[in-house]
């Protein structure tokens, strides 16, 4: 095979996954009316319509614009009207205004992504340069981090509907009992190598690879159930201050919160609502507990005497694990429960993300990818905490052991869940 020829191959196969890639994102719209991609339910949450434009306005503007010899811009207005976050590159409309944006309709969204993808198609075929392919390869990750925003903002869209209208209308079975028994899996201590090494892609924040030292511990060999979470909120979880970050009680008392988020008590009977709809808690115990905010997770971890690992222990428990599990390209939108449990620590890939007590901040060494896409993890490396694993609606080829995901400790519309370490 010639040079020339093995490029045109990895051409053609970074083409194909660019296209799955975003067929994967039209394929979440399809249950979806033009209404419901035009709701915007909460300050974290973006219209179904706009996460379709943005992503796509992500490939015009850091590659199209700046590669593509005579390239033609769809309509220049959309180079701020989508814009996201990124100062650099233009200023942008307020964030909670994005539901107000009826114009453009959703037929020219999809005419929008036609061009860019026509687009995209002429630069991969004009021997691009090698920063092309590794703009295209972020621009991919990006879109698979907006699928699951997408997927937190549709489930969100539609709880807050008086109709609690479902998603998926699919049957589903959630009472597959749990064959796991909890056990603690211990961990010597040591030097560990910690964040992205090898090759393939990883987000900046990622990297330097660096060492860090653990002393020996314990994690739990399985996540936090609904039914262990239930025991909490029975213990008056919620009305004892003395569980709680000074931060998280002022969330209790500011936001009323009484249980996870999308739990509602009716008649003395708890409801959960999924993407399935609304479903009675009891076929749910033996799932692992989702929807509570790093403040919850904290406190709950201080009701049962233990503590939410750092993200090095996490990491160093789920080296050499495969990476499967119950992940959106399953299908199954909600966590499972456990059953056929492995030896070794299970459900670290999908389900539910899971908080760790470390705060979101550059590894030694962090250095910024220059210029505006510098913009796309350093700069919120402030007030967040980070998460590690996965969950049931993140993409399967976008998971990995180091990959660090970050929220702010009071967010709860993400599909976040619990495991314990020991003291």
């Amino acid at each position: 095979m010639t040079p020339a020829t093995a490029t045109t191959e990895m051409t053609a196969c970074l083409f194909e996954e660019f296209l799955q890639v975003r067929r994967q994102s039209e394929q979440l719209c399809l249950p979806l009316s033009p209404e419901d991609m035009m709701v915007q339910s909460c300050a974290e949450a973006s219209p179904a319509k706009w996460h379709l434009a943005h992503t796509t306005w992500f490939f015009e503007t850091f590659l199209l614009r700046e590669f593509l010899d005579g390239y033609r811009e769809f309509n220049p207005d959309f180079r701020w009207l989508f814009n996201s976050y990124y100062n650099s590159v233009s200023d942008q409309p307020e964030k909670k205004l994005r539901a107000s944006f009826s114009r453009p309709p959703v037929e020219t969204i999809f005419q929008y992504r036609c061009h860019v993808q026509e687009g995209i198609q002429r630069l991969l075929a004009s021997n691009p340069p090698e920063e092309v392919t590794r703009r295209i390869v972020l621009g991919l990750h990006h879109e698979q981090q907006h699928q699951e925003l997408l997927a937190y903002d549709i489930k969100h869209a539609f709880w807050t509907n008086p109709l609690r209208p479902a998603y998926s209308n699919d049957a589903v079975d959630f009472h597959t009992p749990s064959t796991a028994k909890p056990e603690w899996i211990e961990y010597e201590g040591g030097l560990f190598d910690i964040g992205f090494a090898g090759d393939g892609f990883a987000f900046d924040n990622e990297l330097p690879c660096h060492p860090e030292y653990l002393r020996p511990f314990e994690l739990a060999s399985t996540l936090i159930t609904c039914a262990d979470y239930l025991q909490f909120i029975h213990d008056g979880g919620y009305q004892r201050p003395e569980l709680w970050l000074s931060a998280g009680w002022d969330a209790v008392k500011a936001e009323g919160w009484k249980a996870p988020l999308y739990w509602r008590q009716q008649d003395g009977a708890w409801n959960v609502y999924t993407m399935y709809g609304e479903q009675p808690l009891t076929g749910l115990l033996q799932t692992p507990v989702c929807h509570v905010s790093y403040f919850e997770a904290d406190a709950f971890a201080h009701w049962a005497g233990k503590r939410l690992p750092t993200e090095a222990e996490w990491e160093v428990a789920a080296e050499g694990l495969p990476l499967t599990g119950n992940l959106l390209d399953a299908g199954k939108l909600h966590p499972q429960p456990l059953t056929n449990a492995p030896a070794g620590p299970a459900q670290m890939f999908g389900d539910v993300w899971e908080w760790t007590q470390s705060a979101y901040l550059g590894y030694p060494g962090y250095r910024a990818v220059p210029g505006a896409l510098g913009e796309y993890n350093g700069k919120f490396m402030s007030s967040q905490m980070v998460l590690r694993g996965g969950s049931v609606v993140t993409p399967a080829s976008h998971i990995r052991a180091t990959y660090r995901n970050f929220f702010s400790p009071a967010t709860r519309w993400h599909f976040a869940g619990i495991r314990l370490a020991n003291i």
